[in-house]
């Protein structure tokens, strides 16, 4: 299969972000900033803020947080500039990672990321070594409980949807960027809830790995998750149904 995340379908389960919620504020306020700080506060003329909110809201970031964050960036209240940069580098088995960064200090952040793939076996790349192989497009996960496979096939391929396919206990919604609100309203008119809904890098293709590479790929993924100036992070790799069941479970 290609055009899906066996990464996106795990992590929430697994509670790689989700377990310190604390970095995960921290890590929402960033983006809220960000976002703000670079076409405006007001999220009804920024779409990038008006997907950094709603990121913000599925995960109960308080209001006050963030009308907090916006206000730091339009400069009403005193901030810090961050600057966003994209890393990129392999992992065990080969495999393409790419990372969305927000750092105050590259000069920091940068020997730490490496030092985390140098310790896991991989390696920090230069810029545009794996881009090419992702495509940035709308991503939604749904449990499979949630809804009729053919049922959800059919309003979401209606909505403007490319694909929907059962990965691990999960659906993947994948859609164009100009579909993606398209999709999460004919969700929310149909009361189908999903886990997560996001703009995320997407491989293009996904190599396979033998249960010894893929349990060394998903712990750098969740040590890199949990880097403060990590705000996502995507790799091409499809684990063993099994694998993928345990790490689910």
């Amino acid at each position: 299969m290609s055009g899906h995340s066996h990464w996106s379908t795990i992590k929430h389960k697994k509670g790689a972000i989700d377990a310190k919620r604390g970095k995960v504020f921290s890590k929402l306020t960033k983006v809220i900033m960000q976002a703000a700080k670079l076409g405006g506060g007001n999220p009804d003329m920024n779409l990038k803020l008006y997907y950094a909110i709603e990121k913000a809201k599925q995960a109960n970031l308080p209001k006050d947080t963030i009308e907090r964050a916006i206000k730091k960036a339009t400069g009403e209240l005193e901030s810090v500039n961050f600057e966003e940069i994209t890393y990129e580098g392999y992992g065990p088995g080969g495999i393409a990672i790419i990372m969305e960064i927000l750092t105050d200090n590259r000069n920091r952040t940068a020997p730490e990321v490496r030092k985390i793939f140098e310790k896991a076996g991989g390696n920090l790349g230069e810029t545009g070594c794996v881009a090419w192989m992702f495509e940035q497009k709308g991503l939604i996960v749904i449990d499979l409980d949630k809804a009729e496979e053919d049922e959800l096939m059919m309003l979401a391929l209606d909505a403007g949807a490319e694909d929907v396919e059962v990965v691990g206990d999960t659906y993947q919604i994948t859609c164009p960027l100009d579909d993606f609100e398209a999709v999460k309203a004919k969700l929310k008119e149909s009361e189908i809830e999903y886990n997560d809904a996001d703009l995320s890098l997407i491989p293009k293709n996904s190599i396979d790995l033998d249960e010894k590479d893929g349990r060394k790929i998903v712990k750098l993924m969740e040590t890199l998750e949990n880097h403060d100036d990590i705000q996502n992070v995507s790799a091409n790799f499809n684990l063993s149904e099994s694998l993928l069941a345990e790490l689910q479970g």
